[in-house]
């Protein structure tokens, strides 16, 4: 059997069983890497030799009788994440020697649960981009198209999975860092809500590993089946021990529902700032069909949504304004003036960037003002639904472009440019408010590539939005293998 493609959950199963052992699957997993990944560039940073030796101890914990969760578990870890003893530069070549002492919060929780770290996988420079491409590792390529991007910024992670590197991944989401590599590789990701999953040890180097929460950002669970993501999200939920978890534990509200008929949900296709190319939009279609014929009740508008337009303006002041105070963009001085020298009249999402690169801390108070009375919409909104579906971007994967200046780059669709980064308003739309989201694979487009679709739940109900994923695995299929298009077991 290859194991390669096998879900996690199926691997702990044959391990417990003795069907086969971690050595024997963490060998595989590093001959397939060795094998495939000068094609798709994925795994940036291995650490084969230490993987080997773990998972020769997981052997040994399996024989006593240990059952932890991902004991034995080959994995795949983003580079913007500490291990101890490798490299986390995040792309960024002034620290391409940068060597953390000690490993992230989630890089010891995957460890503690049995898991056997592989490697860690690309990312694009400062985790600023949707492609996963920088001047220390390379680009990372789609499976399915390597001229074709992987996604980012946890493009690696994504392009690791559906290559059979590895069961699982641990990623990042700010800007659908995520969901839209999961996406673009036809795999599965979710965003939790914003603060369930400690970040510790993920920021940028040479910054200390502090018990600090960025705004926006999570990270979240990466794999190839629903079924994984939540095997995945309970070793990673749970608040930092050195701050909230001297106090508090979590326990999260069960899914609403387990049966597809029970659901109410709120299907989404269209934005009023950007198009929904004509592939994704066939995927929400897909997923709306599979619900209808599983007896959900589907309705396609609603009053209580909160205003697209002033969510996405939101969502693009406070992702900006955030982001430039931790990667400072040119002379503030000159961007002041540009700003000041936009027309009032002009309120699209170029003018809304430009001006969030000089947001004051009052400004940045409005703005998150405003954010509350747009989480207390998504209250009232899922006291009638229990989950939204919308598109994540509004292509499947597209041709690389590093043209060096993305403010001048353009995403096609269906045959019409647009602004590049106005693509982030479907992601934005979870991520502002720190809903929940799962990104779940759809099938393929005409040209061969994965579409997926993200399920947006309620705040701290993240098992509703993932359980309403495993069952339309369920009813659409499952992860395929690039190129050949067999499903594997589920």
């Amino acid at each position: 059997m290859d194991w390669n493609f096998q879900p996690a959950h199926r691997l702990s199963a044959a391990l417990r069983a003795g069907e086969v052992t971690s050595a024997e699957l963490t060998d595989e997993a590093i001959a397939r890497i060795e094998r495939d990944d000068k094609a798709i560039n994925a795994v940036c940073v291995p650490d084969f030799d230490r993987a080997r030796a773990a998972a020769r101890q997981a052997d040994q914990a399996l024989a006593r009788g240990e059952d932890r969760p991902l004991l034995g578990v080959p994995v795949t870890v983003k580079e913007s994440y500490d291990v101890a003893g490798l490299p986390t530069t995040w792309g960024m070549p002034p620290h391409r020697d940068h060597l953390p002492a000690e490993d992230a919060v989630q890089v010891s929780r995957l460890k503690d649960a049995g898991a056997v770290v592989l490697g860690k996988t690309n990312v694009p420079l400062g985790l600023q981009d949707i492609q996963s491409f920088n001047e220390i590792h390379g680009t990372t390529g789609n499976p399915w198209d390597h001229g074709r991007t992987s996604g980012g910024s946890s493009g690696g992670s994504a392009a690791a999975l559906a290559s059979g590197f590895g069961a699982l991944s641990i990623g990042s989401d700010l800007a659908g860092s995520l969901r839209t590599p999961a996406h673009f590789c036809g795999v599965y990701a979710h965003k939790p809500t914003v603060g369930l999953v400690a970040t510790r040890g993920m920021v940028p180097p040479p910054g200390p590993a502090l018990p600090t929460e960025f705004d926006l950002a999570v990270a979240g669970p990466m794999a190839r089946t629903a079924r994984d993501l939540s095997l995945l999200l309970d070793v990673m939920a749970g608040p930092d021990p050195l701050t909230l978890g001297m106090a508090y534990t979590l326990t999260l509200p069960p899914a609403r529902h387990e049966r597809l008929r029970d659901f109410r949900v709120l299907v989404l296709d269209e934005h009023p700032l950007i198009p929904t190319g004509s592939a994704v939009r066939a995927g929400v279609d897909r997923v709306a069909a599979a619900l209808v014929a599983g007896g959900a009740r589907v309705e396609r508008h609603s009053p209580l949504l909160p205003d697209l337009t002033e969510a996405a303006t939101l969502y693009m002041q406070l992702l900006i304004s955030g982001s430039v105070a931790r990667f400072p963009i040119g002379s503030y001085e000159e961007l002041q003036i540009q700003a000041a020298g936009l027309s009032a009249d002009d309120q699209s999402l170029d003018a809304t960037r430009l001006r969030a690169l000089v947001f004051s801390h009052r400004d940045w108070m409005e703005a998150n003002n405003r954010r509350e009375l747009h989480r207390h919409g998504w209250r009232r909104l899922f006291a009638e639904f229990d989950a939204v579906v919308c598109p994540i971007t509004p292509t499947p994967a597209f041709p690389h472009d590093h043209a060096p200046d993305p403010l001048e780059r353009r995403i096609d669709i269906d045959g019409a440019e647009y602004p590049y980064f106005d693509q982030f308003v479907w992601a934005g739309l979870a991520t502002m408010p720190g809903l929940p989201a799962t990104a779940v694979p759809t099938g393929l487009s005409p040209e061969g590539l994965p579409v997926g679709v993200q399920l947006i739940g309620p705040m701290y109900e993240d098992r509703t939005p993932l359980r309403l994923a495993e069952l339309l695995e369920q009813e659409i299929g499952g992860f395929r293998i690039p190129n050949r298009g067999a499903p594997t077991e589920s």
